[in-house]
């Protein structure tokens, strides 16, 4: 028997358009805020600005600890509650942002914030689209990481207008009112989803054995733990480490500026040309993508600056959209959120320590950071070689879809 629930009719591209926008403002509103708020926040409360970045990696690993709970929850009952109720958390923790006065409420806040982005992100938003789409969700995946892409693109002009005309309290303050009157009602739009029996049925097919499916896991965990660790790390020392390498700082800004372009361009090849293969090929080039820049640049110096982070940019794209298509694709549909959630935990951690560790390594041994960074690439690319391609035989799983 099946159920058709109000909003089912909604074709993709508009549940793309309207989740894409919705993760756009979490992205903006979150992650990126310290990048543009740091400063004067710090300033305000009279803090150094590392403890609004402190803060921040707190936040991140408050949402990787709350990934396997709500990726539960949205595999039990679908994304569209869930999703709604991150935009009210995200509200309460930019409105007592807005009135912090001290460090005490500052970390209340990204407390807040931190529970928002568990419940918010990408990888609440790939379980939701696994849930309405089943294994045919990769495409639908790929284009909201389109559509989020800009987050930071968009975002941080807002932002920094917003603070310099008003204060940053009143930018929280503005992109609290964004998530009412916009990305509540986005996510609300989604299709409802009736509750799946999560046990597997009879002859759909065998999902992987629980010792490979375990092994599995956890090759996965640590690749996004490497490429969380390289990708946070790099970006918070690029234009430094660009200038270290005898770049002028206007040659590191017009290189830094194509990590975005290089990310959206990948992830439009990876929705065309590469949508054709298995996404464990994707995954793989993805992760050479460092290596080969931290080669050139080495090999260039500034003259191959921009080369570097074209690939350091693709390779990021791709990355973040095979989170939703390795998961989905190698084990199948069925409790989808709570693999990604645990998959997801280390990757939490890993980003939040980077910046520090990178920065620490690159002012003790310089450019040995970068093949360190290398390294860590490659293990990830070997961890991918020992993943099987087969893919599980089970057949989509659709909302409204139960036993009969």
């Amino acid at each position: 028997m099946t159920q058709v629930p109000s909003g089912q009719a909604r074709g993709p591209l508009a549940i793309v358009l309207a989740l894409g926008t919705a993760q756009t403002v979490a992205w903006a509103s979150s992650y990126y805020l310290p990048a543009i708020l740091a400063a004067p926040i710090a300033r305000d409360l009279g803090l150094a600005p590392t403890y609004v970045f402190g803060a921040l990696s707190g936040a991140l690993v408050i949402s990787g600890l709350l990934g396997p709970r709500v990726g539960h929850a949205i595999d039990t009952f679908g994304g569209r509650s869930l999703l709604a109720i991150s935009n009210l958390v995200f509200v309460a923790g930019l409105l007592l942002l807005s009135v912090a006065h001290g460090a005490v409420v500052l970390i209340a806040a990204w407390v807040l914030l931190g529970i928002g982005m568990g419940m918010g992100l990408y990888e609440a938003a790939f379980a939701t689209l696994a849930r309405i789409y089943g294994t045919n969700a990769r495409r639908t995946i790929t284009g909201i990481t389109l559509i989020a892409g800009f987050a930071s693109t968009l975002g941080w002009p807002l932002t920094t207008w917003l603070a310099s005309e008003y204060g940053w309290r009143i930018a929280c303050q503005v992109w609290a009112v964004i998530h009412i009157v916009l990305a509540l009602p986005l996510n609300l739009s989604l299709p409802r989803a009736v509750p799946l029996d999560q046990q597997p049925r009879p002859g759909t097919g065998q999902q992987p054995g629980r010792q490979s499916e375990t092994f599995a896991m956890v090759l996965l965990a640590y690749m996004f733990a490497a490429a969380s660790f390289v990708s946070s790390g790099i970006s918070a020392i690029l234009p430094t480490m660009l200038v270290a390498f005898g770049a002028t700082p206007a040659q590191a800004l017009l290189a830094g500026a194509l990590v975005g372009p290089a990310q959206v361009g990948a992830r439009l090849l990876e929705a065309g040309w590469l949508a054709r293969f298995h996404p464990l090929l994707s995954a793989r080039l993805a992760m050479l993508m460092n290596p080969l820049g931290v080669v050139a640049l080495v090999a260039g110096g500034p003259l191959l600056a921009t080369t570097f982070t074209v690939l350091y940019g693709a390779g990021n794209g791709i990355i973040t959209i095979a989170r939703g298509t390795l998961p989905l694709v190698l084990f199948g549909p069925a409790g989808f959120g709570r693999r990604v959630g645990m998959i997801s935990l280390p990757s939490r951690v890993t980003g939040a320590a980077a910046p520090l560790a990178l920065g620490l390594m690159v002012e003790h041994i310089g450019s040995g950071a970068l093949w360190i960074s290398a390294l860590v690439s490659v293990s990830a690319f070997f961890a991918l070689l020992l993943l099987r391609t087969e893919q599980p035989t089970s057949k989509p799983l659709q909302v409204g879809e139960q036993n009969s």
